[in-house]
């Protein structure tokens, strides 16, 4: 998943010049990059981001140049979730080639489609780490026995993390991964997920649910049609006074909102506002809420 740069609420990020070792096409349209760091493992924790700065791209440069004279500012770093946990060998990425709709997207995409169908492998390139406090608390053990992961399309990225180091650390609570994409093709991780609940069968479950599959034959007791609805939630979170929820997924950009104002008309809500009004509708507080945006 990607998103303009945040600020981080961490330590100072350092850039390192990193070797992308290998490119894995996901689905048609989403890719992740093994970023290779060298002999030194950099310190990070799962759930945290890096930025890239398109501006080091040559074959960028026309199309950067002409986005900065349409918005008159500078173009951003783009932040990009890991996908991977601090005790693998690469640090990876997943990158998702942003559509561009006339009408609906204001501005095309600049650095997703080169990162997913630029051919990388091989490449030297230049990243800012490690950012986001969308990370598991020390204290996970104490305040919780289950973390529920609430994701939607490339959402899923920093929770897939996040469960991977919580699993190889040895956590006790357990993990509902729940999921909301189009089709089956656009399920992320699809493989690796369910090996890890196979392999933890007590500490994972995995519930997806699809909008747009034309299969009726892909569905089951944990492959639900449709969106994730409030009484799937009440469903799947029977402890809602005590559980973790990591929400991940699009939430309404301030284009919609700035769109919104002119035409005087409410901004759709999207995954992110639809999961959290759900979420409050069932007593889950704010304050077990941790929440990662896109648009």
């Amino acid at each position: 998943m990607s998103a303009e740069a945040a600020p981080s609420r961490s330590r100072k990020p350092v850039e390192y010049e990193v070797t992308v070792d290998r490119v894995r096409m996901d689905t048609h349209d989403t890719a992740t990059l093994f970023l290779d760091f060298g002999d030194t493992p950099p310190d990070y924790k799962a759930g945290q981001f890096i930025n890239i700065d398109p501006h080091q791209f040559p074959a960028l440069g026309r199309l950067s140049a002409f986005l900065q004279e349409q918005k008159g500012r500078k173009e951003p770093q783009r932040s990009y979730s890991m996908a991977s946990a601090p005790h693998e060998r690469h640090v990876a990425i997943t990158v998702k080639d942003e559509e561009f709709i006339p009408g609906l997207t204001r501005y095309p995409p600049l650095l997703s489609p080169l990162l997913v169908h630029g051919r990388l492998t091989g490449a030297r390139i230049k990243v800012l780490g490690f950012m986001g406090p969308y990370v598991l608390p020390d204290d996970v053990e104490q305040r919780t026995g289950h973390i529920v992961h609430l994701v939607a399309g490339s959402g899923a990225v920093p929770n897939f993390a996040i469960l991977k180091d919580a699993l190889h650390r040895n956590l006790k609570p357990r993990h509902t991964f729940l999921m909301s994409n189009k089709t089956w093709n656009d399920v992320l991780y699809r493989e690796e997920l369910e090996a890890l609940e196979r392999q933890h069968p007590d500490r994972v479950r995995l519930v997806h649910t699809l909008t747009r599959e034309l299969d009726e034959s892909r569905f089951s007791a944990s492959v639900r049609k449709g969106r994730i609805h409030q009484a799937l939630l009440e469903e799947l979170i029977p402890d809602r006074d005590t559980c973790l929820v990591y929400a991940c997924g699009p939430a309404i950009t301030p284009w919609d909102r700035r769109k919104a104002l002119e035409t005087r008309t409410p901004a759709t809500p999207r995954f992110m506002e639809t999961v959290l009004g759900h979420l409050h509708a069932l007593g889950i507080e704010d304050k077990r809420i941790r929440r990662e945006t896109y648009g």
